[in-house]
């Protein structure tokens, strides 16, 4: 082996599911336990404004792997895989030399059977339909037999496995879907060693407890076999095995909580009180005008008491639901960071620690009662795309604190800047200070969906700029755009789209927006000729 590759540090890449910025010790939350993340803080970089590309699980784990927005590598919205044509970050580092793994959650691929939400498309009479290979103005395969692997059938057949290299990765052990109903490789570990507790992770099944948050399963799945668990066991397992192999390594650990549902086990379950925890500031302002879409999840809800139980788009909910989806969410995250604890030990004692940057991010956050709302969805406010990173360079900088504007798409080409590996051209990541690159201006954030919502119209799309203390987002459809002053009003409580004192802000933000859409624009392929 060139002994330049073996010279190159390692990476461990921990990123949870659906965790907001503010819910860390390092990150200011004043209940929240988690010293091992706050270990990793203090021996690395903690940056305070790092924003999502896109706050839904599948584009933006596809702006991750790509180091490209969701309008260039077609994850636009969930349900559309990532196409094998993308080129990953992992990828490369595989190129390089680098052994590569991925415990835990991918989702860039579908997890569902369930139809799409798209509404029906009302051919004119008299006029010639498209034949279905041609109804779409893109020839795509995307729902062939290589796009199935994180779906349940896929798993239902004689020794499933993933095929490799999956995106990049050499050895993948794959967890599907969130709560206790999780399957792929933890559901076949789960039925060779505790067959019995199969029967017992339902809804169906849970323990007796007092909880009214919408979600809320206290499940009776004991805590060493809940997916959590396993995540970290299979993850030291695969360091113990790197003993004196000098290959450099990329190891992403991928946890599905603290995504609802909201069923942390055992001790977890009550290691936080509702009372404890912050209340929301919605339900403390008597003067606060909520934006449509506030109003009309508050009116469905009104009607429909069971809303949230089903869904996991945004729905309304009380000050008591809140605060308890807000301690159970601590549970789940504790019980991560214990994880991580011994995904860290583990890592010592295989000798690779002193070469190994250790990152912790997550994918997107969760409204958790702010402004009176749960889950997530369209509204596109910091709790739903502001996350946590960190970066912890044993040969680095410690204990530092960065303000610096920063995105997921930075985190591949952060890597590859690092481990000096060029990246290749078409990818919009920059390389963070961290690794000698330079701080981004301003953040882009692109939301689509499939489903039609009252408050927001058919096939709804948002796009955000975060630019010094502000936050502007363009909607698409019937909702209102917003302006909001992040370091006035930090809630995101007053939106100053309308207010002639803000004009210029606007138009400027505005002007700031299209130049950042324009360099998003795909440049590869490249041409073959001058034409």
């Amino acid at each position: 082996m060139d002994n330049r590759v073996a010279e190159r540090p390692s990476y461990i890449l921990f990123i949870t599911d659906q965790q907001r910025v503010d819910h860390l010790g390092c990150y200011g939350h004043p209940v929240l336990q988690t010293p091992n993340i706050d270990e990793m803080a203090g021996q690395g970089v903690s940056y305070d404004r790092f924003y999502v590309a896109s706050p839904v699980c599948m584009p933006n784990r596809a702006s991750l792997m790509t180091c490209r927005m969701p309008s260039s590598h077609g994850v636009r919205t969930l349900g559309i895989p990532l196409d094998f044509n993308n080129v990953t970050f992992v990828e490369m580092l595989r190129a390089a030399g680098y052994d590569t793994a991925m415990i835990g959650k991918s989702h860039l691929q579908n997890l569902t059977d369930w139809p799409t939400q798209f509404e029906p498309r009302k051919y004119r009479e008299g006029y010639q339909a498209p034949p279905d290979e041609l109804a779409q103005a893109i020839r795509s395969d995307r729902d062939n037999a290589d796009y199935q692997t994180e779906r349940q059938k896929f798993w239902m057949q004689d020794n499933p496995a993933t095929p490799t290299p999956y995106y990049g990765f050499d050895h993948v052990d794959l967890v599907l879907r969130h709560g206790t109903t999780n399957g792929g490789d933890y559901e076949i570990w789960l039925t060779k060693v505790a067959p019995e507790v199969l029967p017992l992770r339902g809804r169906d099944c849970q323990l007796p407890h007092d909880y009214v948050c919408p979600q809320a399963i206290r499940t009776p799945v004991p805590e060493k076999y809940y997916s959590t668990t396993y995540i970290a066991e299979r993850a030291c397992a695969w360091l113990e095995g790197r003993k004196g192999n000098p290959r450099p390594f990329f190891l992403m650990v991928s946890w599905p909580d603290p995504h609802h549902p909201f069923n942390p086990p055992g001790r977890y379950w009550d290691m936080y009180r509702p009372e404890d925890m912050g209340v929301p500031p919605a339900f403390l302002a008597n003067d606060w005008n909520p934006p449509e879409y506030v109003k009309i999840a508050e009116r469905d809800r009104a009607r429909d008491k069971t809303l949230g139980q089903r869904s996991g788009f945004t729905v309304a909910v009380s000050r008591q639901e809140a605060l308890e989806a807000r301690a159970l969410t601590c549970g789940m995250i504790t019980m991560i960071d214990d994880a991580i604890g011994r995904v860290r030990t583990a890592a010592h004692a295989a000798g690779v620690a002193a070469n190994t940057v250790q990152i912790f991010t997550s994918d997107h956050g969760d409204h958790l009662g702010d402004h009176r709302l749960l889950f997530k969805g369209a509204e596109q406010y910091d709790t739903l795309t502001h996350v946590p990173f960190i970066w912890a360079d044993p040969n680095g900088r410690q204990g530092e604190r960065c303000a610096a504007l920063a995105q997921t798409i930075d985190i591949g080409t952060t890597i590859l800047e690092h481990a000096k590996i060029e990246a290749p051209d078409g990818m919009h990541g920059q390389a963070l200070s961290v690794a000698g690159g330079a701080e981004r201006v301003a953040a882009l954030i692109q939301y689509d969906t499939q489903r039609t919502q009252e408050a927001f119209g058919p096939e709804p799309r948002a796009h955000t700029i975060i630019h010094d203390r502000w936050r502007l987002t363009l909607y698409r459809g019937i909702c209102q755009n917003e302006l909001f002053d992040l370091e006035d009003d930090p809630d995101e409580m007053k939106n100053l789209w309308e207010s002639a004192a803000h004009a210029d802000v606007r138009n400027s933000l505005v002007e700031m927006l299209a130049e950042l859409e324009i360099a998003a624009i795909d440049r590869v392929p490249f041409p073959t000729a001058q034409g």
